[in-house]
Protein backbone atom coordinates (compact mmCIF):
# COMPACT_ATOMS: atom_id res chain seq x y z
CA UNK A 1 0.00 0.00 0.00
CA UNK A 2 1.52 3.40 -1.57
CA UNK A 3 2.23 6.09 1.66
CA UNK A 4 3.58 9.42 1.59
CA UNK A 5 6.17 11.62 3.09
CA UNK A 6 6.39 15.10 3.10
CA UNK A 7 9.56 17.76 2.64
CA UNK A 8 8.97 20.89 4.53
CA UNK A 9 11.74 23.34 3.46
CA UNK A 10 11.00 27.09 5.79
CA UNK A 11 12.56 30.48 6.00
CA UNK A 12 12.09 31.65 9.25
CA UNK A 13 12.91 34.58 9.10
CA UNK A 14 16.04 34.87 11.95
CA UNK A 15 19.01 36.41 11.47
CA UNK A 16 20.89 32.79 11.37
CA UNK A 17 19.07 32.13 8.07
CA UNK A 18 18.96 35.39 6.62
CA UNK A 19 22.86 34.49 6.93
CA UNK A 20 22.47 31.43 4.67
CA UNK A 21 20.09 32.86 2.40
CA UNK A 22 22.79 35.75 1.73
CA UNK A 23 24.85 32.50 0.49
CA UNK A 24 22.55 30.48 -1.59
CA UNK A 25 20.95 32.79 -2.48
CA UNK A 26 17.42 30.87 -2.02
CA UNK A 27 13.57 31.15 -0.86
CA UNK A 28 13.92 28.52 1.69
CA UNK A 29 17.04 27.41 3.77
CA UNK A 30 15.84 24.92 6.60
CA UNK A 31 14.66 20.99 5.60
CA UNK A 32 12.66 18.79 7.51
CA UNK A 33 10.99 15.45 7.14
CA UNK A 34 7.49 14.89 8.14
CA UNK A 35 6.15 11.58 8.73
CA UNK A 36 2.31 12.44 8.44
CA UNK A 37 0.03 14.45 6.74
CA UNK A 38 -0.69 16.32 9.83
CA UNK A 39 2.85 17.18 10.59
CA UNK A 40 2.29 15.62 14.28
CA UNK A 41 5.72 14.11 13.31
CA UNK A 42 8.56 16.24 11.64
CA UNK A 43 12.56 15.73 12.02
CA UNK A 44 15.18 17.62 11.25
CA UNK A 45 18.50 18.71 12.41
CA UNK A 46 18.25 22.10 13.68
CA UNK A 47 18.40 24.40 16.79
CA UNK A 48 17.26 22.79 20.15
CA UNK A 49 16.51 26.38 21.46
CA UNK A 50 14.26 28.80 19.43
CA UNK A 51 16.71 31.44 19.49
CA UNK A 52 20.11 30.11 19.86
CA UNK A 53 21.28 28.51 16.63
CA UNK A 54 24.43 27.48 18.39
CA UNK A 55 22.83 24.92 20.27
CA UNK A 56 21.66 21.98 17.80
CA UNK A 57 21.23 18.73 17.13
CA UNK A 58 18.70 16.13 16.13
CA UNK A 59 14.91 17.75 16.67
CA UNK A 60 11.34 16.59 16.41
CA UNK A 61 10.08 20.02 15.14
CA UNK A 62 6.60 21.43 16.63
CA UNK A 63 5.68 23.53 13.52
CA UNK A 64 2.30 25.01 15.70
CA UNK A 65 5.04 26.39 17.93
CA UNK A 66 5.20 30.28 18.23
CA UNK A 67 8.51 30.06 16.53
CA UNK A 68 7.28 29.03 13.10
CA UNK A 69 3.76 31.50 13.04
CA UNK A 70 5.71 33.98 10.66
CA UNK A 71 7.71 31.17 8.65
CA UNK A 72 7.29 31.28 5.48
CA UNK A 73 7.35 27.32 3.76
CA UNK A 74 7.31 25.40 0.84
CA UNK A 75 5.58 21.69 1.03
CA UNK A 76 6.01 18.42 -1.09
CA UNK A 77 4.90 14.97 -0.77
CA UNK A 78 6.19 11.93 -1.92
CA UNK A 79 4.67 8.69 -2.56
CA UNK A 80 6.66 5.72 -0.45
CA UNK A 81 6.16 1.95 -0.31
CA UNK A 82 5.65 0.76 3.39
CA UNK A 83 8.79 -0.86 3.38
CA UNK A 84 10.48 2.59 2.30
CA UNK A 85 8.46 4.32 5.15
CA UNK A 86 9.67 1.56 7.47
CA UNK A 87 13.48 1.94 6.67
CA UNK A 88 12.86 5.47 7.81
CA UNK A 89 11.04 4.56 10.56
CA UNK A 90 13.58 2.59 11.72
CA UNK A 91 16.15 5.15 11.14
CA UNK A 92 14.75 8.08 13.13
CA UNK A 93 14.20 5.14 15.71
CA UNK A 94 18.07 4.72 15.83
CA UNK A 95 18.36 8.01 16.33
CA UNK A 96 16.05 9.05 18.81
CA UNK A 97 17.42 6.35 20.95
CA UNK A 98 20.77 7.79 20.18
CA UNK A 99 20.62 11.62 20.02
CA UNK A 100 22.41 12.97 23.09
CA UNK A 101 25.43 11.54 20.66
CA UNK A 102 24.24 14.04 17.70
CA UNK A 103 25.63 17.28 17.00
CA UNK A 104 24.61 20.22 14.33
CA UNK A 105 27.15 19.54 11.31
CA UNK A 106 28.03 23.46 11.27
CA UNK A 107 31.56 22.56 9.98
CA UNK A 108 29.82 20.58 7.24
CA UNK A 109 27.65 24.01 6.00
CA UNK A 110 31.16 25.21 5.73
CA UNK A 111 32.37 22.82 3.66
CA UNK A 112 29.46 23.25 1.10
CA UNK A 113 30.70 26.40 0.33
CA UNK A 114 33.77 24.90 -1.06
CA UNK A 115 32.12 22.37 -2.32
CA UNK A 116 34.22 19.63 -0.02
CA UNK A 117 32.56 16.49 1.28
CA UNK A 118 32.75 16.43 4.91
CA UNK A 119 30.72 13.75 6.34
CA UNK A 120 31.03 13.60 10.19
CA UNK A 121 30.26 11.19 12.27
CA UNK A 122 27.24 11.91 14.58
CA UNK A 123 26.57 14.94 12.61
CA UNK A 124 24.35 16.41 10.60
CA UNK A 125 22.62 19.75 9.10
CA UNK A 126 19.11 19.78 8.18
CA UNK A 127 19.38 18.77 4.39
CA UNK A 128 22.20 16.32 4.92
CA UNK A 129 19.67 14.83 7.59
CA UNK A 130 16.70 14.81 4.91
CA UNK A 131 18.88 13.13 2.37
CA UNK A 132 19.76 10.25 4.66
CA UNK A 133 16.56 9.69 5.45
CA UNK A 134 15.83 9.45 1.61
CA UNK A 135 18.85 7.23 1.11
CA UNK A 136 17.98 4.96 3.55
CA UNK A 137 14.51 4.69 2.38
CA UNK A 138 16.04 3.96 -1.34
CA UNK A 139 14.51 6.89 -2.52
CA UNK A 140 16.73 7.61 -5.69
CA UNK A 141 17.23 10.78 -7.35
CA UNK A 142 19.82 13.28 -5.59
CA UNK A 143 22.61 13.40 -7.47
CA UNK A 144 25.33 14.43 -4.81
CA UNK A 145 26.82 12.95 -1.18
CA UNK A 146 24.15 13.68 1.59
CA UNK A 147 26.95 16.31 2.75
CA UNK A 148 26.54 18.32 -0.31
CA UNK A 149 22.71 18.09 -0.57
CA UNK A 150 21.21 21.78 0.12
CA UNK A 151 17.37 22.41 0.23
CA UNK A 152 16.96 23.68 -3.11
CA UNK A 153 18.92 20.28 -3.95
CA UNK A 154 16.49 18.48 -2.31
CA UNK A 155 13.65 20.08 -3.98
CA UNK A 156 14.61 19.00 -7.83
CA UNK A 157 13.93 15.10 -7.04
CA UNK A 158 11.84 13.92 -9.82
CA UNK A 159 8.97 11.56 -7.41
CA UNK A 160 8.27 14.98 -5.42
CA UNK A 161 5.33 16.52 -5.55
CA UNK A 162 4.50 20.38 -4.12
CA UNK A 163 1.68 21.01 -2.37
CA UNK A 164 1.14 24.01 -0.87
CA UNK A 165 3.32 27.04 -0.89
CA UNK A 166 3.19 29.98 1.60
CA UNK A 167 2.44 30.87 4.66
CA UNK A 168 3.24 28.15 7.39
CA UNK A 169 0.77 28.87 9.51
CA UNK A 170 -2.05 29.18 7.22
CA UNK A 171 -1.34 25.65 5.88
CA UNK A 172 -1.32 24.22 9.70
CA UNK A 173 -4.58 26.40 10.56
CA UNK A 174 -6.05 24.82 7.15
CA UNK A 175 -4.78 21.26 8.49
CA UNK A 176 -6.41 21.58 12.29
CA UNK A 177 -9.45 22.81 10.94
CA UNK A 178 -9.74 20.32 8.31
CA UNK A 179 -9.75 17.86 11.51
CA UNK A 180 -12.86 19.37 12.44
CA UNK A 181 -14.47 19.77 9.24
CA UNK A 182 -14.09 23.21 8.63
CA UNK A 183 -10.86 23.52 6.11
CA UNK A 184 -11.08 25.96 3.10
CA UNK A 185 -7.33 26.17 2.39
CA UNK A 186 -6.65 27.90 -0.79
CA UNK A 187 -2.92 27.18 -2.09
CA UNK A 188 -0.88 29.74 -2.51
CA UNK A 189 0.99 28.50 -6.10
Amino acid sequence: MEKKIYLLLTDTGTWFTKCIKLYTKKTFNHASLALDHQFNHVYSFGRKRPHNPFIGGFVKENIRSPFFHHTKCAIYSCSVSEEQLQQITNYLEIIDTQKHKYRYNLLGLFAIIFNKNLERPHAFFCSQFVATLLEKGKITGLTKPASLITPHDLIQLPQLEVIYEGKLSNYIHSLDEGRKGTSHLKLAL
